[in-house]
């Protein structure tokens, strides 16, 4: 006699979505430097896509370079043209958010936890996070394109920055302690911006200052 089983249904329980928002003081602990893409590079890959002729290498323009290497904002944060302020007068820049998500997020792997998994938890609200400085220098660098070429790029570094980072979290995944804790560690281990730790520099660090 055939044996017959019989298959009991499984209910998945699914707990509602709980969604919380908490705002994360970071401090710098080196400078943080910032490498908007200038339109003269937008330019040349656009034109390298639509196959135009190239040009000769044109002349570094340093104060260009410089200024275009930031991320400047309005007073609502968002993203507006070098072109059109004046560069004399205007105070507020930022970086983008999924910059320090991604370090986040990359920090969790530190401690275990899958980064997929991380990266659906929380959301830095925003597309940019405003940055406060004590001051913004200009850097000249050398670089190595491709590991032949040999350049110099003048760049923007934040000294002595801060940032409050909003944060929108799921809390039946993760709670505020252990994303603030991912933010410490990767403020330590990740950084953000060029050369930071992640990249075998020692810049765009920081850690999240708490009360």
């Amino acid at each position: 006699m055939a044996k017959t089983t019989t298959a009991a249904a499984t209910a998945v329980m699914i707990p509602p979505l709980d969604k919380r928002i908490i705002s994360i003081s970071l401090v710098g602990d080196s400078d943080l430097i910032s490498h908007a893409w200038s339109e003269k590079a937008k330019k040349q890959m656009r034109d390298d896509q639509m196959g135009k002729a190239k040009r000769g290498k044109q002349p570094k323009n340093p104060d260009q370079d410089y200024r275009e290497s930031l991320y400047w904002l309005d007073k609502d944060g968002m993203r507006i043209n070098v072109q059109d302020v004046d560069p004399n007068k205007h105070k507020m820049f930022g970086f983008p958010s999924i910059g320090f998500k991604a370090a986040a997020v990359r920090a969790a792997k530190n401690v275990g936890l899958a980064m997929t998994d991380t990266r659906t938890a929380f959301h830095v609200i925003h597309e940019f996070v405003p940055i406060k400085a004590q001051r913004i220098v200009m850097r000249e660098d050398m670089v190595v394109l491709n590991g032949k070429t040999a350049d110099i790029r003048y760049r923007a570094a934040f000294v002595n920055w801060t940032a409050s980072v909003p944060v929108q979290y799921n809390a039946g995944f993760m709670s505020a302690e252990q994303i603030v804790n991912l933010f410490n560690i990767a403020g330590f281990g990740v950084g953000v911006g060029e050369w930071r730790p992640e990249k075998d520099g020692a810049f765009g660090m920081f850690h999240v200052e708490i009360g």
